[in-house]
């Protein structure tokens, strides 16, 4: 960054120098020499002003990427010029220092949230199941307390069975297989999207030019059914139920697909969990939906992020 502080200057002390040469030389009718050095006036000026507006732009990428919590971003002067490179360079380390930072505060965030709701479930299943264990064992083995030990049996069953599909489902999250990619059109994946959705209240709007990602189709598809399947059931309450399915604006190297309701919307403090694995606010809910879809776009190199109001909808948006 020194170096680029003296490049400026010596750009402007130039300008300035070859202003007053100018000035100097038309005042002795050097014509063409006056020609000559104000030719170069310009070429410094210009030069100064390109590489003003190199550094405007990465500082325009680094807003956006932080707006987008997009912390993959890296920086690369697009001259052959030591300032230039210097100050990207800063840039990209200064980046890679703040995305290490972020992964590693989420990750303990997230390891401690997951071990609250593992300790939460356990206990849940635990706790009742001893209870009703010491109660049985107490109990003296005969005709007339038969059926109630059968009963107690079947209720220990039933809360092993579910403990053991929580167990389950915790093995799904931890053994995601690896995406693979291959160059998959956006319009055909939204377009395909609009067979399976044929609801007139669910709109996917294709886009009118195409993007191709280079994604695992199946997992990327699996993360918007499951979005949409989401958004059905916090619309099923609406009188007049809307979902909408398409891409959005972004930076030229990046990609949005949102998926947009106006359900009930989600309380504020609960936003921040609703990716916790095993969090779920539904009374059936098995609370790993949305932890998979997180798992699956960071596994893509992307995001997924969530933006709601309570009786007004949600949107969570993919980026690639």
């Amino acid at each position: 960054m020194k170096r680029y502080s003296i490049t400026v200057m010596l750009h402007v002390a130039g300008i300035a120098l070859l202003a007053i040469g100018v000035y100097l030389l038309v005042i002795h009718r050097l014509w063409f020499c006056a020609a000559t050095v104000g030719l170069l006036l310009l070429a410094t000026a210009v030069h100064l002003y390109r590489m003003q507006m190199v550094q405007m732009r990465m500082m325009r990428r680094l807003a956006e990427s932080l707006r987008h919590d997009d912390m993959m971003l890296s920086f690369r002067s697009p001259y052959h010029n030591r300032p230039m490179e210097e100050m990207a360079d800063e840039l990209s380390e200064a980046m890679k220092n703040f995305r290490t930072r972020v992964l590693e505060r989420n990750e303990m965030e997230a390891w401690q949230k997951l071990i609250r709701v593992l300790t939460h479930e356990i206990m849940n299943s635990i706790t009742p199941i001893l209870s009703l264990s010491e109660t049985l064992s107490e109990r003296e083995v005969n005709e007339h307390n038969y059926a109630v030990m059968q009963q107690g049996m079947r209720t220990i069953c039933r809360r092993s069975k579910g403990l053991l599909e929580f167990v389950e489902n915790y093995r799904k999250l931890t053994r995601l297989p690896a995406p693979v990619r291959r160059p998959v059109s956006v319009r055909e994946l939204l377009t395909d999207l609009c067979k399976l959705y044929p609801e007139p209240y669910i709109h996917i709007h294709v886009p009118a030019e195409d993007i191709t990602l280079h994604i695992d189709r199946a997992q990327v598809e699996q993360v918007l059914i499951n979005l949409i399947k989401n958004a059905r059931e916090a619309c099923a309450r609406v009188k007049e139920p809307s979902i909408e399915i398409g891409t959005a604006t972004a930076l030229s190297w990046e990609c949005l697909i949102y998926v947009r309701d106006n359900g009930e919307g989600i309380l504020p403090d609960v936003q921040d969990k609703v990716f916790v694995p095993f969090f779920t606010t539904k009374p059936s809910g098995s609370g790993i939906g949305l932890s998979l879809c997180r798992q699956i776009m960071n596994r893509h190199g992307g995001n997924i992020t969530l933006q709601s109001a309570v009786g007004q909808g949600s949107c969570f948006t993919l980026l690639f």
